[in-house]
């Protein structure tokens, strides 16, 4: 078991876990079912699956000194210029198996990066306003947890409303078994109803 008290290897497990909750959420559904908007913004599992592998790409790239072995691969500044929001969404040419295979290796890049560097190595964020002080390795490892953490958290409830699927990562879900839902949510609901 990794040593919890060093802190990079508990950035990394926290990281981990939370690429692996998001990949999970894309567990058995169609291309048709994976891209399909659920929210009024279009939010979609997919494109959340992409925002968050071209997030990493940036920030343990780039940020760095490094550049991920196949960029073309990612979403370009030209694409952004276009499109503000190219990333939350697949393209035609590209597929559900193709993006979390993507995901994979910009994971293990991203984790090469923080395995090389120290925590308190500089950076420069080359997309915040012009000036910006130098982060660390430590500030950006915690900034992209939280992102993709938060991303996550948009995906459960996405796949909760396209199929009722819930809990994180399938098979270890952290609801309780045999629960009665729909009494649980007409009991919320007419408590919510006292304060019409």
């Amino acid at each position: 078991m990794a040593d919890m008290t060093d802190p990079k290897t508990a950035l990394l497990h926290y990281l981990r876990g939370n690429r692996d909750d998001l990949i999970a959420k894309l567990d058995g559904l169609t291309e048709r079912e994976a891209r399909l908007p659920g929210t009024p913004t279009g939010t979609n599992l997919l494109g959340i699956v992409k925002h968050c592998l071209n997030v990493e790409a940036g920030y343990f790239g780039p940020t760095f000194g490094r550049r991920f072995p196949t960029p073309e691969e990612l979403v370009s500044d030209e694409e952004f210029e276009a499109d503000p929001q190219a990333d939350w969404y697949a393209r035609e040419d590209e597929t559900k198996d193709g993006l979390i295979d993507l995901y994979r290796r910009v994971a293990a890049f991203a984790d090469e990066t923080i395995e090389q560097l120290p925590l308190d190595a500089p950076g420069q964020v080359p997309w915040w306003r012009p000036g910006s002080p130098p982060v660390t390795l430590h500030r950006v490892i915690v900034h992209v947890i939280t992102d993709v953490a938060r991303h996550a958290g948009h995906a459960d409830i996405v796949r909760e409303q396209r199929d009722g699927a819930v809990g994180w990562q399938g098979a270890n879900g952290s609801l309780p078994d045999g629960y009665d839902w729909p009494a649980y949510v007409a009991r919320l609901t007419k408590l919510a109803d006292r304060f019409s």
